[in-house]
Protein backbone atom coordinates (compact mmCIF):
# COMPACT_ATOMS: atom_id res chain seq x y z
CA UNK A 1 0.00 0.00 0.00
CA UNK A 2 1.41 3.70 -0.91
CA UNK A 3 2.84 5.28 1.96
CA UNK A 4 0.56 8.44 2.78
CA UNK A 5 3.01 10.32 4.95
CA UNK A 6 5.54 10.06 2.27
CA UNK A 7 4.93 13.92 0.70
CA UNK A 8 8.35 16.12 1.04
CA UNK A 9 12.10 16.79 -0.50
CA UNK A 10 14.90 14.00 0.04
CA UNK A 11 18.28 15.43 -0.62
CA UNK A 12 20.17 12.38 -2.02
CA UNK A 13 23.52 11.56 -2.40
CA UNK A 14 23.90 9.19 -5.47
CA UNK A 15 26.94 7.28 -5.35
CA UNK A 16 29.10 6.99 -8.97
CA UNK A 17 28.38 4.07 -11.35
CA UNK A 18 24.34 4.32 -10.70
CA UNK A 19 22.32 5.95 -13.11
CA UNK A 20 19.86 8.70 -11.52
CA UNK A 21 17.00 6.63 -12.10
CA UNK A 22 18.57 3.37 -10.22
CA UNK A 23 20.04 5.44 -7.47
CA UNK A 24 15.94 6.26 -6.38
CA UNK A 25 16.22 2.31 -5.11
CA UNK A 26 16.83 3.43 -1.66
CA UNK A 27 14.17 6.30 -1.70
CA UNK A 28 11.36 4.21 -2.82
CA UNK A 29 11.58 1.74 -0.07
CA UNK A 30 12.59 3.82 2.55
CA UNK A 31 9.54 5.87 1.88
CA UNK A 32 7.00 3.00 0.54
CA UNK A 33 6.74 4.78 -2.51
CA UNK A 34 6.65 4.90 -6.28
CA UNK A 35 6.13 8.30 -6.66
CA UNK A 36 9.48 9.94 -6.38
CA UNK A 37 10.59 12.41 -9.08
CA UNK A 38 14.21 14.29 -8.59
CA UNK A 39 15.15 17.56 -10.55
CA UNK A 40 18.29 17.03 -12.80
CA UNK A 41 19.67 14.09 -13.58
CA UNK A 42 23.76 12.89 -12.77
CA UNK A 43 25.22 10.94 -15.67
CA UNK A 44 26.31 7.83 -14.26
CA UNK A 45 29.73 8.36 -14.01
CA UNK A 46 29.21 11.32 -11.67
CA UNK A 47 28.01 11.44 -8.29
CA UNK A 48 26.52 14.11 -5.87
CA UNK A 49 23.77 16.11 -5.24
CA UNK A 50 19.98 14.83 -5.99
CA UNK A 51 17.34 16.73 -5.07
CA UNK A 52 14.10 14.50 -5.09
CA UNK A 53 10.60 14.91 -4.77
CA UNK A 54 8.61 12.41 -3.30
CA UNK A 55 4.74 11.50 -3.01
CA UNK A 56 2.22 14.06 -4.09
CA UNK A 57 5.33 16.59 -3.98
CA UNK A 58 6.32 15.10 -7.19
CA UNK A 59 4.60 17.73 -8.99
CA UNK A 60 7.17 20.02 -8.03
CA UNK A 61 10.06 18.19 -9.44
CA UNK A 62 9.74 20.12 -12.62
CA UNK A 63 9.31 23.28 -11.13
CA UNK A 64 12.56 24.15 -9.17
CA UNK A 65 15.12 22.84 -12.06
CA UNK A 66 15.78 26.18 -12.47
CA UNK A 67 18.53 26.16 -10.12
CA UNK A 68 22.56 27.43 -10.12
CA UNK A 69 24.50 24.06 -9.60
CA UNK A 70 28.49 23.81 -8.29
CA UNK A 71 30.55 21.12 -9.42
CA UNK A 72 33.82 20.10 -8.65
CA UNK A 73 35.45 18.13 -12.05
CA UNK A 74 38.08 15.92 -12.84
CA UNK A 75 39.42 16.97 -16.52
CA UNK A 76 41.74 14.78 -18.59
CA UNK A 77 43.94 16.72 -20.97
CA UNK A 78 45.44 15.11 -24.77
CA UNK A 79 42.13 12.57 -25.22
CA UNK A 80 38.73 14.07 -26.16
CA UNK A 81 35.81 11.75 -26.77
CA UNK A 82 32.60 11.39 -28.35
CA UNK A 83 30.45 11.60 -24.86
CA UNK A 84 33.22 13.42 -23.56
CA UNK A 85 33.88 11.91 -20.40
CA UNK A 86 35.83 8.74 -20.18
CA UNK A 87 33.40 6.06 -21.09
CA UNK A 88 33.63 7.16 -24.82
CA UNK A 89 35.69 6.43 -27.93
CA UNK A 90 38.70 8.61 -28.78
CA UNK A 91 38.15 11.37 -31.47
CA UNK A 92 40.80 13.66 -30.72
CA UNK A 93 44.42 13.56 -29.25
CA UNK A 94 46.49 16.56 -28.79
CA UNK A 95 49.84 18.15 -27.01
CA UNK A 96 49.12 18.35 -22.91
CA UNK A 97 48.85 21.65 -22.04
CA UNK A 98 50.91 23.86 -19.52
CA UNK A 99 49.72 25.51 -16.24
CA UNK A 100 49.75 28.53 -17.44
CA UNK A 101 47.70 27.87 -20.68
CA UNK A 102 45.19 26.15 -18.60
CA UNK A 103 44.61 29.26 -16.41
CA UNK A 104 44.40 31.06 -19.40
CA UNK A 105 41.82 28.72 -20.83
CA UNK A 106 39.64 28.36 -17.32
CA UNK A 107 39.72 32.13 -17.07
CA UNK A 108 38.51 32.65 -20.81
CA UNK A 109 35.30 30.46 -20.01
CA UNK A 110 34.44 32.56 -17.23
CA UNK A 111 31.30 34.34 -17.31
CA UNK A 112 28.67 34.47 -19.98
CA UNK A 113 29.46 32.52 -22.73
CA UNK A 114 28.04 30.49 -25.29
CA UNK A 115 28.09 26.61 -25.33
CA UNK A 116 27.92 24.13 -27.49
CA UNK A 117 25.85 20.92 -25.49
CA UNK A 118 26.96 17.48 -26.11
CA UNK A 119 25.92 15.43 -28.89
CA UNK A 120 25.24 12.51 -26.64
CA UNK A 121 23.27 14.30 -24.36
CA UNK A 122 18.85 14.44 -23.82
CA UNK A 123 18.49 17.48 -25.36
CA UNK A 124 15.71 16.98 -28.28
CA UNK A 125 16.23 17.73 -31.86
CA UNK A 126 13.23 17.05 -34.06
CA UNK A 127 11.56 15.44 -31.64
CA UNK A 128 14.37 12.94 -30.88
CA UNK A 129 17.39 12.80 -28.32
CA UNK A 130 20.32 13.87 -29.60
CA UNK A 131 22.39 10.74 -27.93
CA UNK A 132 19.70 8.68 -29.98
CA UNK A 133 20.08 10.40 -33.00
CA UNK A 134 23.84 9.66 -32.24
CA UNK A 135 24.18 6.51 -31.83
CA UNK A 136 21.80 5.45 -34.97
CA UNK A 137 24.45 7.27 -37.20
CA UNK A 138 22.55 10.40 -37.35
CA UNK A 139 23.95 13.98 -37.11
CA UNK A 140 22.35 16.08 -33.77
CA UNK A 141 22.47 19.37 -34.55
CA UNK A 142 22.41 21.08 -31.75
CA UNK A 143 22.76 25.35 -31.56
CA UNK A 144 25.21 26.81 -28.82
CA UNK A 145 23.43 28.43 -26.40
CA UNK A 146 23.97 31.01 -24.00
CA UNK A 147 25.39 29.99 -20.09
CA UNK A 148 26.63 31.77 -17.28
CA UNK A 149 30.22 30.09 -15.68
CA UNK A 150 29.82 32.44 -12.28
CA UNK A 151 32.92 30.95 -11.17
CA UNK A 152 35.78 28.59 -12.12
CA UNK A 153 38.47 27.70 -9.97
CA UNK A 154 41.98 25.17 -10.20
CA UNK A 155 41.57 23.65 -6.93
CA UNK A 156 44.57 20.22 -7.72
CA UNK A 157 46.38 19.46 -11.43
CA UNK A 158 48.95 16.28 -11.93
CA UNK A 159 51.63 17.21 -13.87
CA UNK A 160 53.46 14.84 -15.84
CA UNK A 161 57.65 14.45 -15.47
CA UNK A 162 58.48 17.51 -17.89
CA UNK A 163 55.92 19.38 -16.01
CA UNK A 164 52.39 19.41 -18.39
CA UNK A 165 49.18 19.13 -17.04
CA UNK A 166 47.76 15.38 -17.10
CA UNK A 167 45.07 15.90 -15.00
CA UNK A 168 43.19 18.88 -13.40
CA UNK A 169 40.32 19.14 -10.99
CA UNK A 170 38.47 22.40 -11.19
CA UNK A 171 35.31 24.08 -8.95
CA UNK A 172 32.87 25.53 -11.31
CA UNK A 173 29.25 27.00 -9.93
CA UNK A 174 27.19 27.48 -13.28
CA UNK A 175 23.87 28.42 -14.41
CA UNK A 176 20.65 26.17 -15.04
CA UNK A 177 21.98 24.11 -18.32
CA UNK A 178 25.60 24.26 -18.40
CA UNK A 179 26.92 20.88 -19.36
CA UNK A 180 30.35 20.30 -17.04
CA UNK A 181 31.34 18.12 -19.95
CA UNK A 182 31.31 20.69 -22.83
CA UNK A 183 33.27 22.94 -20.69
CA UNK A 184 36.18 20.60 -20.11
CA UNK A 185 36.04 19.80 -23.84
CA UNK A 186 36.14 23.93 -24.52
CA UNK A 187 38.36 24.11 -21.79
CA UNK A 188 40.88 21.77 -23.39
CA UNK A 189 40.72 23.19 -26.96
CA UNK A 190 41.05 26.93 -25.24
CA UNK A 191 44.62 25.50 -24.61
CA UNK A 192 45.58 24.13 -27.35
CA UNK A 193 44.86 20.46 -26.42
CA UNK A 194 42.03 18.05 -25.85
CA UNK A 195 40.29 17.43 -22.91
CA UNK A 196 37.60 15.02 -21.54
CA UNK A 197 35.79 13.95 -18.21
CA UNK A 198 37.19 11.44 -15.80
CA UNK A 199 34.68 12.52 -12.78
CA UNK A 200 32.55 14.90 -11.49
CA UNK A 201 30.79 15.94 -8.74
CA UNK A 202 27.40 18.17 -7.75
CA UNK A 203 28.25 19.58 -4.29
CA UNK A 204 25.11 22.50 -4.38
CA UNK A 205 21.79 22.87 -6.53
CA UNK A 206 20.25 26.07 -5.33
CA UNK A 207 20.75 26.72 -1.42
CA UNK A 208 20.72 22.43 -1.33
CA UNK A 209 24.37 21.40 -0.40
CA UNK A 210 25.80 17.95 -0.43
CA UNK A 211 26.70 18.13 3.30
CA UNK A 212 22.77 17.67 4.35
CA UNK A 213 22.04 14.43 1.89
CA UNK A 214 21.25 11.50 2.84
CA UNK A 215 24.40 9.00 1.76
CA UNK A 216 26.88 12.00 2.21
CA UNK A 217 29.24 9.90 4.30
CA UNK A 218 29.50 7.06 1.51
CA UNK A 219 31.19 9.12 -1.15
CA UNK A 220 34.73 9.09 -0.99
CA UNK A 221 36.98 11.81 -1.21
CA UNK A 222 37.04 13.54 -4.68
CA UNK A 223 40.45 13.94 -5.41
CA UNK A 224 42.16 13.57 -8.81
CA UNK A 225 44.08 10.34 -7.46
CA UNK A 226 40.48 8.68 -6.22
CA UNK A 227 38.85 9.46 -8.91
CA UNK A 228 41.35 8.32 -11.75
CA UNK A 229 40.78 4.59 -9.83
CA UNK A 230 37.43 4.65 -9.68
CA UNK A 231 37.50 5.41 -13.58
CA UNK A 232 40.22 2.45 -13.86
CA UNK A 233 37.84 -0.05 -11.63
CA UNK A 234 34.61 0.81 -12.94
CA UNK A 235 32.36 -1.94 -14.26
CA UNK A 236 31.46 -1.78 -18.15
CA UNK A 237 28.05 -2.55 -17.19
CA UNK A 238 25.88 -0.51 -13.91
CA UNK A 239 26.11 -2.95 -10.69
CA UNK A 240 23.37 -4.06 -8.86
CA UNK A 241 21.44 -2.25 -6.55
CA UNK A 242 20.91 -3.89 -2.92
CA UNK A 243 19.03 -2.80 -0.10
CA UNK A 244 21.07 -0.18 2.33
CA UNK A 245 19.11 -0.57 5.20
CA UNK A 246 21.22 2.11 7.17
CA UNK A 247 20.33 4.46 4.14
CA UNK A 248 16.96 4.00 4.08
CA UNK A 249 16.71 4.84 7.98
CA UNK A 250 18.78 7.98 7.62
CA UNK A 251 16.36 8.71 4.07
CA UNK A 252 13.39 8.52 6.29
CA UNK A 253 15.05 10.75 8.89
CA UNK A 254 16.16 13.60 6.40
CA UNK A 255 12.64 13.74 4.77
CA UNK A 256 11.83 17.15 4.05
CA UNK A 257 8.59 18.54 5.05
CA UNK A 258 7.56 21.70 2.22
CA UNK A 259 6.99 24.44 5.11
CA UNK A 260 7.52 27.92 4.16
CA UNK A 261 11.50 27.72 4.98
CA UNK A 262 11.75 24.99 2.70
CA UNK A 263 9.35 26.62 -0.16
CA UNK A 264 11.73 30.11 0.19
CA UNK A 265 14.94 27.19 -0.23
CA UNK A 266 13.24 26.18 -3.47
CA UNK A 267 13.11 29.98 -4.80
CA UNK A 268 9.44 30.25 -4.76
CA UNK A 269 7.19 33.37 -3.20
CA UNK A 270 5.46 32.16 -0.23
CA UNK A 271 1.64 33.35 0.23
CA UNK A 272 -1.02 32.40 2.09
CA UNK A 273 -5.09 32.31 1.54
CA UNK A 274 -6.90 34.68 3.60
CA UNK A 275 -9.64 32.59 4.58
CA UNK A 276 -11.40 29.05 4.26
CA UNK A 277 -13.83 30.50 1.35
CA UNK A 278 -10.36 31.38 -0.27
CA UNK A 279 -9.01 27.51 0.55
CA UNK A 280 -12.16 26.22 -1.07
CA UNK A 281 -12.10 28.48 -4.48
CA UNK A 282 -8.22 27.57 -4.38
CA UNK A 283 -9.12 24.24 -4.29
CA UNK A 284 -11.30 24.24 -7.07
CA UNK A 285 -9.48 25.86 -9.62
CA UNK A 286 -11.28 29.56 -9.81
CA UNK A 287 -10.00 32.45 -11.00
CA UNK A 288 -7.23 33.71 -9.06
CA UNK A 289 -7.27 37.14 -7.15
CA UNK A 290 -5.95 39.36 -4.41
CA UNK A 291 -8.32 38.89 -2.53
CA UNK A 292 -8.13 35.85 -2.16
CA UNK A 293 -4.36 36.07 -0.59
CA UNK A 294 -2.61 37.77 2.07
CA UNK A 295 -0.61 39.32 -0.46
CA UNK A 296 -1.26 41.87 -3.00
CA UNK A 297 0.19 39.58 -6.07
CA UNK A 298 0.37 41.83 -8.46
CA UNK A 299 3.53 43.22 -6.06
CA UNK A 300 5.36 39.97 -7.08
CA UNK A 301 7.94 40.25 -9.57
CA UNK A 302 6.96 38.54 -13.13
CA UNK A 303 7.54 35.33 -13.67
CA UNK A 304 8.02 33.97 -10.64
CA UNK A 305 6.42 31.14 -8.93
CA UNK A 306 4.89 31.32 -5.14
CA UNK A 307 3.68 28.34 -2.92
CA UNK A 308 0.53 28.65 -1.43
CA UNK A 309 -0.27 28.06 1.67
CA UNK A 310 -3.71 27.02 3.32
CA UNK A 311 -4.86 29.46 6.02
CA UNK A 312 -3.91 26.43 8.44
CA UNK A 313 -0.52 26.54 6.79
CA UNK A 314 -0.36 23.52 5.00
CA UNK A 315 1.15 24.12 1.59
CA UNK A 316 -1.64 23.72 -1.08
CA UNK A 317 -0.28 24.07 -4.87
CA UNK A 318 1.67 26.65 -6.84
CA UNK A 319 1.00 29.72 -8.94
CA UNK A 320 2.92 31.79 -11.48
CA UNK A 321 3.06 35.37 -11.94
CA UNK A 322 3.34 34.90 -16.21
CA UNK A 323 5.30 38.20 -17.98
CA UNK A 324 2.04 40.15 -18.79
CA UNK A 325 1.39 40.02 -15.19
CA UNK A 326 -1.13 37.62 -14.96
CA UNK A 327 -1.70 35.13 -12.30
CA UNK A 328 -2.10 31.52 -13.34
CA UNK A 329 -2.23 27.76 -11.46
CA UNK A 330 0.76 25.67 -11.57
CA UNK A 331 -1.09 22.76 -9.62
CA UNK A 332 -3.00 22.26 -6.80
CA UNK A 333 -2.73 19.88 -4.59
CA UNK A 334 -6.13 18.01 -3.29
Amino acid sequence: MENQDCDGIVLLAKTPGLTSFSALYDVKHALNTNKVGHTGTLDSFAQGLLVVCTGKLTKLAGNITQFDKTYSAVIKFGVETDTLEYTGKTIKTAPLPNLQALEKAVKAWTGTVMQKPPVFSAIHVDGKRASDITRSGGIADIPARKINVFSAEIKETKLNEKGFVEYALVDFCVSKGTYIRSLARDIGEHCGSAAHLVGLYRTKIGNFNIEKAAGYDLLKQFTIENVILQSNNEQKSEPKVERNSKLQQEIKNRLITLDTETCMLCGFNVVKLACDKSFEDFKHGKKLHSKMFDTDLHSLKKETSSAVFSPDGKFSGLIFNNADGRIEYKFVLN
